[in-house]
């Protein structure tokens, strides 16, 4: 079998007295939409905040394509191929929309500091691979129209691919998507959907974190759910559907 490409192992976390995340196991491979679910306070915010690097964890290992990076910053790991949207749109009020993204590029920019300064011919030839990056992504999320549009001015729902859009100029090779399609309604929704699919078309694994069953049960092929901080099941849309322990976490006994 392939290697996963992302792998938590007894993955745990506590502030003080309070376990948010306590031995969380999954992994998912290349090229994979898998779903991370759970109730209000179940630990999804502080998984992805682990597995991004924002935060440390208590105990437990990430690997990330074969290598551990439990101990990496989020600036170490973004080069591995390792990037991530907010739950809270996160753009730069006073760039434009093309010049947000421009700036993500710059992970994989290679050229010296000196062949920038001085214009060489080899600097000028990545910078305008680099605008052209920009023009295909922004046309591949739906911004192409904005794209000289100042990043606060456009709406919310443009603003959350503008993220995707960011997150994407850094060539990643897994996208967490902390609640993507938060304030969207169904139209953008759908089309937000599609997007995913075509992330994945380009080889990019995507891990959903998300409360809108819809689109989880339309892009994953796999959901693993979370409540008070452990995982309690794991397993194909119609598996979670059904599996009478996840309708206990997010219903109650009673129903």
């Amino acid at each position: 079998m392939a290697e996963p490409l992302l792998a938590l192992s007894g993955l745990g976390k506590h502030f003080g007295g309070v376990q948010a995340v306590k031995d969380l196991s999954f992994s998912m491979g290349s090229g994979e939409i898998v779903g991370l679910i759970g109730p209000n306070g179940s630990g999804k915010s502080t998984s992805v905040n682990l597995i991004s690097g924002t935060l440390p964890p208590s105990n437990g290992d990430i690997r990330f394509a074969g290598t551990s990076v439990s101990r990496l910053t989020v600036s170490e790991r973004v080069p591995l191929g390792l990037a991530r949207t907010f739950q809270t749109t996160s753009v730069f009020p006073e760039f434009s929309v093309r010049e947000q993204v421009l700036t993500a590029c710059h992970v994989r920019y290679r050229s010296s500091a000196s062949g920038s300064v001085f214009r060489l011919a080899s600097a000028r030839r990545e910078e305008h691979a680099q605008h052209a990056k920009v023009e295909e992504i922004l046309a591949f999320v739906g911004l192409a129209a904005v794209a000289g549009e100042a990043a606060s001015a456009i709406s919310s729902a443009q603003q959350r691919l503008l993220m995707i859009a960011t997150a994407l100029a850094t060539e990643p090779r897994l996208l967490l998507l902390d609640e993507p399609a938060a304030g969207m309604v169904a139209k953008e929704r759908k089309d937000l959907a599609a997007l995913i699919q075509r992330i994945r078309g380009r080889g990019t694994a995507v891990l959903v974190i998300e409360h809108h069953m819809g689109l989880i049960m339309e892009v994953c092929s796999r959901i693993v759910v979370l409540n008070f901080g452990q995982k309690i099941a794991e397993g194909t849309p119609a598996d979670i559907q059904r599996n009478p322990v996840v309708i206990d976490a997010y219903l109650g006994g009673a129903h």
